[in-house]
C-alpha cells in the first residue's frame, strides 16, 4: 500500500468515532473492489488491528481472485456472487455497507438495463438480509445524481430539493434507479424498522483511485502525469461537487455509527464547487504548474462518453456537518495526493 493512502487510513482510524461500539461485530461490505468499498475494507481492517475490536469482515465481490489481489493485506473473507441474486449469509450480522453499483458512465449508457437491475435487485437483497439479521445499522451509498436538474435559483441544494430527470434518456438509468433504491430503503425502515442511512456522495477522488479508472478526474490527473494537454469533450459549463476519498470514508462511517435512521445526507466539500472548465484550469495551472493547457474538442455527439446532463447545483453539507463531519482536503490538494499516489511505484 502506497504511503499517501496509508497515512489517510491511519488518520481515519483515529477519527473521533465510537469505534468500540463495533467490538466483536460482523460487517458486510458490497462492491468491495470499487473505490469506496475497497477503502472501507482497508479502513475497517486497520481499525480492527489498532483497537483489537475482534471484527469479522465479509466482502461481496464479483471476482474473488481480483479482490484477493486488491485487498491481500486485509483480513477479510470474500463472498463471490452477483448482488442481483439472493444473498445467503450464515451467522450473525451487525452492520452493512452497501456500495455495489455501476459507476462508469460509459457502462451506464451501454448497459442501462443491467445498471438498473444491479441497483434495484442488489439493494432489495441487501435490505432483505438486513431485515432477516436485524442488523444494527446499514448505509446505502447513493449519489448526488439523484437530484437531477434542480432549480438554478437555489444557492445551495439540500437533501429535500430533488429536480427533473429525463426518463427518455438511457443515462437516467443510474439516477432514477438510485432514487427508487432510496425510496425502498425508507420503505424498509418505515415498515420493518431496518436502520438505514443514505449517503449521497459527491464525486469522490484522491488517494486510493485505481490507475485504470477513466472518469473525468482520473483523465485530468493522467494528463498531468503524462504532460499532455487536458482535452474537454464538452464546453465545461456543467458544475461539479467533489470530496476527497478519506473525507468521504469518514462521512460514511459517521453515518453508520451516528446517523439518523431513514435520513439521507449529502457528503460533499462545498469549497470544491466549480465548473468542469474551472477545475481543468486549476489542474493545468496549479497542479501541473502551467506545463499543460486546456483544449476543447466537442464531438457531434457526446453520447458515447455517457456524460450526465449539464447541471448547476451546489450541494449543501449542513446536515452531515451537524453530526460533526468536516472535510479537510481541498481540490488542488486532492489532485496532488492522487497523482503522488498514482506515481509512487513508477
Amino acid at each position: 500500500m502506497a504511503h499517501i493512502l496509508q497515512k489517510d487510513i491511519e488518520s481515519i482510524a483515529v477519527y473521533n468515532l465510537p469505534w468500540q461500539e463495533m467490538r466483536n461485530c460482523t460487517i458486510l461490505i458490497t462492491g468491495a473492489t470499487g473505490l469506496i468499498g475497497s477503502l472501507l475494507v482497508k479502513v475497517l481492517h486497520s481499525v480492527n488491528q489498532k483497537y483489537q475490536l475482534g471484527l469479522r469482515l465479509y466482502a461481496i465481490v464479483r471476482d474473488s481472485e481480483a479482490a484477493e489481489v486488491m485487498l491481500h493485506e486485509c483480513d477479510v473473507e470474500f463472498i463471490e456472487q452477483d448482488v442481483r441474486e439472493p444473498i445467503v449469509f450464515y451467522g450473525d450480522l451487525h452492520y452493512i455497507l452497501h456500495c455495489a453499483a455501476v459507476t462508469t458512465s460509459k457502462l451506464m449508457v451501454t448497459f442501462p438495463v443491467e445498471t438498473i437491475q444491479i441497483s434495484i435487485h442488489g439493494t432489495e437483497n441487501i435490505l432483505k438480509l438486513a431485515k432477516e439479521k436485524q442488523v444494527k445499522s446499514v448505509v446505502y451509498l447513493s449519489s448526488m445524481e439523484v437530484y437531477g436538474i434542480t432549480d438554478h435559483g437555489l444557492a445551495k441544494v439540500n437533501e429535500s430539493e430533488l429536480g427533473y430527470l429525463d426518463l427518455k434518456n438511457p443515462r437516467s438509468c443510474y439516477a432514477e434507479s438510485k432514487r427508487l433504491c432510496e425510496c425502498m430503503c425508507n420503505c424498509y425502515f418505515a415498515e420493518y424498522n431496518v436502520p438505514i442511512k443514505i449517503a449521497r456522495l459527491a464525486q469522490t477522488f484522491g488517494a486510493g483511485v485505481n490507475k485504470d479508472d477513466n472518469r473525468v478526474f482520473s483523465q485530468f490527473a493522467k494528463s498531468v502525469i503524462s504532460g499532455q494537454n487536458i482535452v474537454l469533450h464538452t464546453d465545461g459549463s456543467s458544475t461539479g461537487n467533489y470530496c476527497y476519498t478519506a473525507d468521504a470514508i469518514k462521512g460514511i462511517m459517521l453515518l453508520l455509527l451516528k446517523g439518523e435512521n431513514g435520513e439521507a445526507y449529502n457528503i460533499s466539500n462545498e469549497e470544491t464547487y466549480m465548473t468542469i472548465r474551472e477545475m481543468a484550469d486549476i489542474v493545468a495551472r496549479k497542479v501541473a504548474d502551467g506545463r499543460i493547457s486546456v483544449v476543447t474538442d466537442i464531438p457531434e455527439s457526446s453520447l458515447k462518453y455517457g456524460y450526465a446532463s449539464p447541471v448547476k447545483m451546489k450541494l449543501s453539507s449542513e446536515k452531515i456537518r451537524k453530526l460533526g463531519w468536516t472535510p479537510t482536503i481541498g481540490l488542488e490538494e486532492m489532485y496532488k495526493k492522487m497523482i503522488e499516489e498514482l506515481t509512487y511505484d513508477q
